[in-house]
Order: C-alpha cells, then sequence, then structure tokens
C-alpha cells in the first residue's frame, strides 16, 4: 500500500503476519509504524497507519503492518471497554467484600451486646429465685418453729 492507498473495501488488509488489535506501534519486523493519509478517490483523506519504510517506498502487497486509523481507535475503545467492564465488577467485588465485613463485624457486636443482655437478665433472675427461695425457707422454719410451740 501507498500514500495512493488503493483499499476501496473500507477495511484494513489482513497481513500474513496476523491482525494487529488497537493501534499500531512498530510493524511485526520491529520498524515504526507511522500515520498517513490516504489520497486515494476511494477513502480521500481517510488516514491509516503503515510502516514507514513500505509508505517511502510505496510497496503494495507486502506483509508489512496496515490498518485504518478509524478501526483501529475503534479496536481501542472495545479494549478500554472490557477493561472498564473488568475494573467495575472488580470494584463491585471488592464493595461486597467490605460490606459482608461490616456486617459480620455487626452481627459480632450485636450477638455480644445480646449475650451481655441476657446474662444480665439470668442473673437478676437467679438473685430473684435466690430471694425467693430465702422466703420461701424462711417461711417453712417459722412454720416449723410455731408447729413446736403449739
Amino acid at each position: 500500500m501507498s500514500n495512493e492507498s488503493g483499499n476501496s473495501s473500507g477495511t484494513s488488509v489482513a497481513r500474513a503476519r496476523g491482525r494487529v488489535v488497537g493501534v499500531p506501534k512498530r510493524c511485526w519486523c520491529g520498524e515504526l509504524v507511522v500515520s498517513f493519509m490516504s489520497k486515494s478517490t476511494a477513502n480521500p483523506y481517510r488516514r491509516y497507519y503503515r510502516f514507514a519504510f513500505a509508505a517511502e517506498r510505496k510497496l503494495s502487497n507486502d506483509n508489512h503492518t496496515y490498518k485504518w486509523v478509524d478501526e483501529a481507535l475503534v479496536d481501542e475503545i472495545e479494549a478500554l471497554t472490557f477493561r472498564i467492564s473488568k475494573l467495575e465488577h472488580t470494584i463491585l467485588a471488592e464493595h461486597v467484600e467490605e460490606e459482608r465485613k461490616k456486617f459480620a463485624e455487626l452481627e459480632m457486636k450485636l450477638e455480644t451486646e445480646l449475650f451481655a443482655r441476657m446474662e444480665e437478665v439470668v442473673s437478676e433472675a437467679k438473685w430473684e429465685v435466690k430471694k425467693v427461695m430465702g422466703i420461701v425457707l424462711l417461711g417453712i422454719l417459722t412454720m416449723l418453729v410455731l408447729s413446736k410451740l403449739v
């Protein structure tokens, strides 16, 4: 492909070395990729990325990197959308885990307070039973003493 970009199909040509996802930075051969503007009638002023050496030599049908800028940017947006989705999922999972920890702490605090209150109530009840037992014992002793006197 040259600056005259004859690719009129509207899509980048798939190369033998594999499809580049996103904005290409280097060609498969290791050389830098630069952007050019198409001067063809099929794609006037459409920007594309191209292996600089091939573009300078106006090589066509070579296996070096070639990609339309708009397609590269769509790839980048799709990749970023996927990454954002993963980050949202991770953040949500961390938030849920934090909420679970807070809930567990609250549950433990409530259980502790409940058990402490129950112990107080049981202790008070035991004291009341002891008082009643003392009164009953005193009553029995009083009845025994009165029965022996009579």
